[in-house]
């Protein structure tokens, strides 16, 4: 199974393809990608030199154009899928159908993943996409158990990638409104989750509040880390209690499970965190690249290294073992 790691930046490409990645997906300096933060990202200089250093060292990389086109905006959309195309790249990872199909033909040499930003969690969906789009891979939503992909596999003509650790997506990814409904800023139209623009920390007390445009998501006491304010993560009064309602700010990590995903048909291994700094990414990915080449019995040690990076220094299989409260 492939490793597929990100880089927000040059210096985060570089440490990912050497700690051993098998691909880097990155993404532009605008709207096109779904880290559409300030600092990430790369200008059109960076990203082929970029992917002349990975393929000088048989690293692939993958570009994500994985937001959904802006009526009266298209050409954007489609400039940097030929420009991507052109500087390389050995994929381009697309949500929206109006991009699919620009690049399906006019760019039919091109191969073609399909974001989970495209919510595809079905045979039907993925077979549409492989029949009318040359699909060649799809990244699947964090919202299925490994049966569920293994049944996928069994009736579609395509690879299946899937996450396997860091920030986990509570939602049905491409379908979430909560962040737009909070700051006007939408994940999927333009690339930004939570914008740091909208967020605000202050004192109360010996607490910590942390705010996300009118919001206050999290109040926490001294001893407790201060995660960063999403509405899916907040924590809320809800009858009698004060907790987490959608989602509890933890990592996914079902890196114990690789034996499993290899037998339910899974081709690549991704990893969240585009807005991760090298040092984290270059410390995950050389990580799970011993923690791929290890025995069963030596891997949950390895993958103990990575408590202290995750959310909340807390990890969890998410729906891969659905346990609902």
């Amino acid at each position: 199974m492939e490793l597929i790691c990100p880089a927000g930046t040059p210096s985060s490409f570089r440490e990912a393809v050497e700690a051993g990645a098998d691909a880097v997906y990155c993404g532009f300096r605008d709207e096109t990608n779904a880290r559409n933060f300030p600092g990430l990202n790369f200008e059109l200089s960076e990203l082929r030199e970029a992917i002349g250093y990975a393929r000088a060292r048989n690293v692939k990389t993958f570009v994500a154009l994985n937001t959904f086109m802006t009526a009266g905006k298209e050409d954007l959309w489609y400039r940097r899928a030929h420009e991507a195309t052109d500087a390389g790249a050995h994929a381009l990872i697309v949500a929206d159908f109006g991009l699919m199909a620009h690049v399906a033909e006019r760019l039919p040499q091109q191969r073609l993943h399909i974001s989970v930003q495209a919510s595809a969690s079905n045979p039907d969906a993925l077979s549409y996409l492989v029949e009318n789009f040359n699909a060649q891979r799809v990244v699947l939503p964090r919202t299925l158990t490994i049966s569920d992909i293994a049944r996928i596999s069994r009736r579609v003509a395509c690879e299946l990638e899937v996450f396997v650790f860091g920030g986990l997506c509570v939602m049905a990814e491409g379908r979430c409104s909560l962040s737009s409904y909070a700051t006007g800023k939408s994940p999927n139209m333009n690339g930004v989750c939570s914008p740091a623009s909208h967020v605000r920390y202050r004192q109360a007390g010996s607490d910590m509040m942390s705010e996300l445009g009118s919001f206050t998501i999290n109040r926490f006491s001294a001893n407790e880390p201060t995660g960063y304010p999403t509405l899916c993560k907040g924590r809320f009064e809800i009858a009698e209690s004060k907790t987490y309602a959608f989602e509890d700010p933890v990592s996914l990590d079902v890196m114990d499970q690789l034996d499993e995903l290899r037998a339910a048909g899974v081709k690549a291994l991704k990893v969240e965190g585009r807005q991760r700094g090298k040092a984290y990414i270059s410390e995950v990915v050389s990580t799970l690249r011993a923690t791929l080449n290890a025995a069963a019995p030596e891997r949950a040690a390895l993958m103990s290294r990575l408590k202290a990076l995750s959310e909340g220094q807390q990890t969890t299989h998410g729906a891969y073992e659905k346990r609902w409260r």
